[in-house]
């Protein structure tokens, strides 16, 4: 496994999604770099200025929205920061988890440290304390129709900072004030232009989408291999996977899945026992996995640059530009590229459970090809695997729904001031849920591809299927008579998600 940085640099420049993953997840520690602590204090010296000089700026001395053109007194700017952040805490809904609130958490303070917000480098500092010691605010996952950015979420998140609201720490759910006493830190008191900085922006979808995408590729790697073992015990041709086919059609996606299959099947015996069997082509689930698998992973990569491009945004506003001495307003918290991405990525991964279910559904039917029915050796007093398609079909029916785009959805707020939304909040929940239901239906899969291998042996598989085979059989036994495959179903999610059986296949397969 790629080693877990210990620490993870913000410098407001660069972030990778693997270190999101490694502070949001790992719990690896945030260090503030030195240049980005003196762009901040530039920034917020400006905004210091502007605000002696009686300067009209949005938010710090307007109200917000629609109210932007109502004057604020400068003995109410603090109160309006704070009154910002409790009235847009306005959440509902199950909690978004541990995980994609940190991931929001690490995204917020890269932003803030670009120094363009105008925070003060205290309240940055506490920040990056709350996620090296472990407090997570509690943050209902509804609410946030993605511009101005993710008002709600990011409000509950900010209640945390003053000392207000909910929070996890310990693995309790605690009042926010307790947490930070816990953990040995105190709640800040917001100055003019905080809560706005801190409210403002898309960091709550793209932490979901930015954890999301790397879930996504452990997917499709999975797939590969999964795919390469059905095919294989489906007594399947593997010339559909020869270079020459592939490079006709020369998108780079297709290509790479091709030589991915052909080295997982590298020396397979089974594959090797039908070579001259007559028949011409398989059905398309197994033809044109290259095709299918290749067009999921170029759309995953256009989704994987936008998700990164925005790690590295600063999406506040106004931005603050110490060396020009201006405050610009502008639109940097809409979300509509993330919105895009993620609806983008919900279809093509509901495209790679889609075709895995018909894979399996042709192993549970495969009489033609020497299976049994339902790959059990006893059909009707037993079933075998014949409910576990049916799994992998409500999983599918149900990513139908989800992969829906949200991005093409508006409802216009803030009484028409904001008359344009990208709903991207809602398309990153429901990417999430389309990559439950897709590893769901890999799983299952996959234990269709078990069993069907088994009745194939004492044939050896191919150098990646053979390894990938004996790292399942570890953990899923052999299917000798009906019992449940729930258990199952949990155990082949779990080499999946954790990343086992693929590197245990590609580790065999590069030799």
């Amino acid at each position: 496994m790629p080693t877990v940085p210990a620490a993870v640099d913000i410098d407001g420049r660069q972030l990778t999604l693997e270190s999101i993953r490694a502070v949001a997840v790992n719990g690896a520690e945030i260090r503030i770099t030195t240049d980005a602590r003196r762009r901040v204090a530039s920034a917020r010296r400006l905004v210091e200025e502007k605000l002696a000089q009686g300067e009209a700026i949005y938010g710090v001395t307007t109200g917000f929205g629609r109210l932007a053109n109502v004057p604020i007194a400068r003995e109410d700017a603090e109160q309006l920061q704070l009154n910002l952040v409790r009235s847009h805490a306005a959440g509902t809904g199950p909690p978004l988890s541990e995980a994609f609130v940190r991931a929001a958490g690490v995204l917020r303070v890269s932003s803030l440290a670009a120094g363009h917000s105008g925070i003060r480098e205290e309240t940055l500092d506490l920040l990056a304390a709350i996620l090296n010691r472990g407090i997570t605010p509690f943050v209902p996952s509804q609410g946030s129709v993605g511009a101005s950015g993710d008002l709600a979420p990011l409000a509950h998140m900010t209640l945390t900072l003053v000392g207000e609201g909910d929070a996890y720490f310990g693995g309790e759910k605690m009042k926010s004030a307790r947490a930070l006493e816990l953990a040995g830190l105190a709640p800040i008191k917001l100055a003019p232009k905080e809560g706005l900085s801190l409210v403002n922006g898309t960091e709550a979808m793209t932490g979901v989408a930015a954890l999301s995408m790397l879930r996504a590729e452990t997917l499709m790697a999975s797939a590969d291999v999964i795919g390469a073992m059905s095919l294989e015990a489906f007594l399947g041709t593997d010339r559909v996977f020869d270079r020459r086919i592939n490079a006709l059609r020369p998108h780079p996606g297709q290509a790479a899945v091709a030589d991915r299959l052909r080295a997982l099947l590298r020396d397979s015996e089974i594959i090797e026992s039908h070579r001259e069997c007559g028949r011409v082509q398989d059905p398309y689930s197994y033809r044109c996995i290259p095709v299918v698998h290749g067009a999921v992973r170029d759309a995953a990569a256009y989704a994987r640059t936008a998700i990164e491009t925005e790690a590295i945004s600063v999406t506040d506003n106004p931005l603050v530009f110490p060396d020009d001495g201006e405050f610009l307003s502008g639109g940097n918290f809409h979300g509509q590229p993330v919105a895009l991405a993620c609806d983008v990525l919900k279809i093509a991964l509901a495209e790679l459970a889609s075709i895995s279910e018909r894979r399996l559904y042709l192993l549970l039917n495969g009489e033609e090809r020497g299976l049994p029915l339902f790959l059990t050796g006893r059909s009707g007093l037993q079933s075998g695997l014949m409910i576990v398609q049916y799994t992998s079909a409500a999983l599918v029916s149900e990513n139908k729904g989800l992969a829906w785009p949200n991005s093409v959805d508006s409802i216009p707020t803030s009484a028409g001031q904001e008359d344009h939304v990208s709903m991207g909040m809602t398309a990153a929940l429901n990417l999430d849920r389309v990559l439950d239901n897709v590893e769901g239906s890999l799983a299952c899969e996959l234990l269709g591809a078990l069993a069907a291998t088994d009745f194939r042996r004492p044939l050896r598989s191919g150098a990646g299927t053979q390894a990938a085979y004996a790292i399942a059989r570890k953990r899923i036994p052999a299917w000798r008579e009906d019992r449940s495959p729930a258990p199952d179903i949990v155990a082949a999610r779990e080499l999946i998600a954790n990343g086992e059986l693929v590197r245990a296949a590609e580790s065999a397969s590069q030799k």
